[in-house]
């Protein structure tokens, strides 16, 4: 599988850390967020950015909901929805309102319509970080725990494994998940980076089965075969691409967030564009997303 072609910046946002895209089918629209600079933006490709909410916490990620007014979120503050309408925010439940220095992370709506999403120390030191699922009726289950830097998630097209990031360890994890219960096993490696390759960010899998994982701090993407091993590798023109998540009318589009934060003036100046939106054309389309509570 090849890449049609380079990535371009499609929105140059200079987000200090620019995370977590979603991709809404309904509207044809892109929601990410500035972790740092805490705010939820929306992407038009056919118009630009066409909406922005500023947040009181650090939000990490967010994703539709069936309304189609209204986003579900985790930050430091817990589960939430944001009102696209008012901009007002309803926080829903907190599960580690006792862990000092945590706040939620990367997070992603399985098939079945659960928000799933990861928490990590802020500080990247400890292994505090948990994952927890988010039901449809507002229920939240503590589904695994030990990690320092919670990241990428995303299923296989057969919805028989979740994928789930800790960057800190450089490790995407695998686990086997039943979409009917929205249980999981035990988790094993599906892929490791060395300590010079970044480390594994953001990820999203495609219609073969392919998982794209955003290297932080590597100045690239890698697409991995269902196996595990390195099938593609694609340069980004910044050094830390943060997530990826695929979009447009066919699911070809591949968005890509990046950062800023603590960048070096060199790095700075090798890529200036740090923090921007990214879009790449792909051969092999995406996944479709399911908006929470469906």
């Amino acid at each position: 599988m090849k890449a049609m072609r380079g990535p371009r910046c499609i929105q140059p946002a200079n987000a200090i850390l620019g995370e977590g895209p979603s991709w809404d089918a309904r509207r044809g629209l892109l929601y990410w967020v500035d972790i740092k600079r805490p705010a939820v933006f929306c992407f038009d490709p056919a118009r630009g950015q066409v909406g922005h909410w500023p947040m009181t916490n650090t939000v990490g990620c967010v994703a539709p909901t069936r309304d189609p007014e209204r986003l579900v979120f985790a930050d430091s503050g817990g589960f939430g929805f944001l009102n696209l309408q008012t901009g007002a925010t309803t926080h829903i439940g907190n599960p580690e309102r006792s862990v000092a220095g945590n706040r939620f992370n990367d997070g992603k709506v399985d098939r079945a319509g659960r928000f799933w999403a990861g928490s990590i120390d802020d500080k990247c030191v400890r292994d505090s970080g948990s994952l927890y699922r988010l039901d449809r009726d507002g229920r939240v289950d503590r589904m695994d725990g030990g990690f320092i830097c919670s990241n990428g998630l995303g299923w296989s097209p057969d919805d028989r494994t979740m994928y789930f990031t800790d960057s800190m360890t450089r490790t995407i994890w695998a686990y086997d998940f039943d979409s009917g219960s929205g249980s999981i096993g035990g988790r094993r490696e599906f892929a490791r980076l060395g300590e010079a390759d970044g480390l594994p960010d953001g990820l999203t899998v495609d219609s073969e089965g392919c998982v794209w994982s955003a290297i932080w701090d590597g100045w690239r993407l890698i697409r991995f075969t269902p196996e595990g091993s390195v099938d593609l590798e694609v340069r980004m023109p910044v050094q830390r691409p943060s997530s990826c998540m695929f979009g447009g009318p066919d699911l070809k589009t591949l968005y890509i967030t990046s950062a800023c934060v603590e960048l070096q003036w060199a790095a700075l100046q090798r890529g200036p564009l740090a923090g921007a939106l990214f879009a790449l054309d792909c051969e092999v389309p995406g996944l479709p997303e399911t908006p929470f509570g469906a």
